[in-house]
């Protein structure tokens, strides 16, 4: 198989810093200049009635189909947080097809909407992958709760010798979830795989916090990325990550 390029990514919903204004096109240049075949995307607006009124440069439609055209021709979204005004969730854009597809509610209490989207995707003929695209809470009690479910979910769902990986934003500054699903699943973070640490990805003008990751499970990684700077600096709040992948 041909080495795989992925890419991950809290998008803040295409809004910069405290909301001001609206950075998905340049958002979007972003990551197609990074040339991934396969990319996770959370907090993606799947809809806001009225973004479009507030912002004069909003694009119409899903955040996600914005993103995906003429590049990705496979995605998916899954929809987590509802409120009045629309809703927002995780997203998996593809070269490859999409075979299927499911979203699964992971929230530790009313307050958090959290959701687990898990795509499995045909690389051209060859053996396929599982992709999860995560977005954890921010408390330690509810973390728990969703990485245990994680951890079923990928036992029931998954077989136990598919190429497997798993992306987005845990909110685990701590890497408590990390050493549990490395004991529980076997996967680890491509990051440390490939220079022996985490990724600091936020607050991404200054990363501290080792709050995104990717964990991988039958691959090698050839190279990781953290993406900040330059024409990345007025973005997200979070970095963005990359990683090559080379199955094994």
């Amino acid at each position: 198989m041909p080495t795989l390029k992925i890419a991950t990514y809290n998008i803040h919903k295409g809004l910069s810093y405290f909301n001001r204004r609206v950075v998905l096109h340049e958002l979007r240049e972003r990551l197609r200049e990074l040339d991934a075949d396969i990319v996770f995307l959370q907090e993606v607006q799947g809809e806001h009635t009225g973004h479009g009124e507030r912002y004069h440069n909003y694009p119409e439609g899903s955040q996600h189909d914005y993103i995906a055209e003429e590049v990705w021709p496979h995605s998916v979204y899954g929809k987590n947080s509802v409120y009045e005004a629309g809703h927002h969730g995780n997203a998996i854009l593809s070269r490859f097809p999409i075979l299927r597809s499911f979203n699964t509610d992971v929230s530790a209490h009313r307050f958090e909407s959290r959701g687990l989207l898990h795509s499995e995707i045909d690389l051209s003929g060859h053996r396929s992958v599982h992709c999860l695209c995560v977005h954890f809470g921010l408390f330690a009690k509810g973390r728990r709760a969703q990485t245990s479910a994680l951890i079923e979910y990928v036992r029931n769902e998954i077989p136990p010798d598919a190429p497997l990986i798993i992306a987005g934003d845990f909110n685990d500054w701590r890497n408590q979830t990390g050493k549990t699903l490395a004991s529980e699943l076997h996967i680890h973070d491509v990051f440390h795989l490939h220079g022996g640490k985490l990724a600091r990805s936020f607050p991404s003008r200054m990363p501290m916090l080792r709050l995104d990751r990717i964990y991988v499970r039958g691959f090698n990684v050839l190279q990781s990325n953290v993406h900040t700077g330059g024409d990345w600096l007025r973005l997200s709040d979070h970095a963005a990550l990359s990683a090559q992948l080379k199955s094994i």
